[in-house]
């Protein structure tokens, strides 16, 4: 039975799943569909990219980013405690469905990390003057990696016009269990990097 969570909500991984060792984490979303420049775009085809959202993985210790060797994306798909693996880069988002997956051996993360956080960001987004107002249809989904079965989804549903880049949510220990938190905040950062700086501080 999956729970739909709403922006800021919280809930418990390991209470309601007995045994739960590994997640899928799904990321999706879809491009919305441009109006064609009249006849020369019908012609000649729309000269715009598509927008290639790349999701990540931060993991923190003690709710800091101490490594940029704990930031999991598409260009170092695995972490070194082969407990967060990304499945690769989707360039487009198109079909239905998970576009990006990140699987997450919260059983076996090392003791000193208490949150892995879970973004997006649109490659080459200011180049391209792209932004999330021109995405639809982007939700964050947890799965349980033994069976299939998905535990929760939060769909966002916000205006992000002009956001470059989304912390979707975040998974994290408390009192020994891990939670999941539906963030869905939007941020001007132009790429992963300065994303990634946030968690820093």
């Amino acid at each position: 039975m999956s729970v739909s969570l709403q922006k800021g909500q919280k809930v418990s991984l390991s209470k309601d799943n007995a045994g739960l060792s590994k997640i899928v984490v799904g990321l999706g979303w879809d491009e919305i569909k441009q109006a064609s420049g009249g006849f020369f775009g019908s012609l000649f085809g729309s000269s715009q990219p598509s927008i290639d959202c790349d999701a990540s993985a931060i993991m923190l210790k003690n709710g800091r980013l101490t490594d940029k060797a704990d930031i999991i994306y598409f260009g170092n798909l695995r972490h070194r405690t082969g407990t967060v693996v990304h499945q690769g880069d989707n360039l487009t988002g198109a079909g239905d469905g998970d576009d990006e997956q990140i699987v997450v051996d919260l059983a076996n993360i090392p003791q000193e990390y208490d949150k892995v956080v879970f973004v997006v960001n649109i490659y080459q987004a200011v180049q391209r003057n792209q932004h999330f107002g021109l995405i639809q249809n982007a939700f964050i989904r947890l799965v349980d990696g033994r069976n299939g079965s998905e535990m929760c989804k939060y769909n966002l549903t916000d205006n992000y016009s002009g956001m470059t880049a989304m912390i979707f949510g975040e998974v994290y220990r408390h009192n020994g269990e891990w939670k999941f938190s539906a963030i869905g905040q939007g941020t001007n950062d132009p790429g992963l990097g300065e994303l990634s700086r946030r968690f820093i501080q």
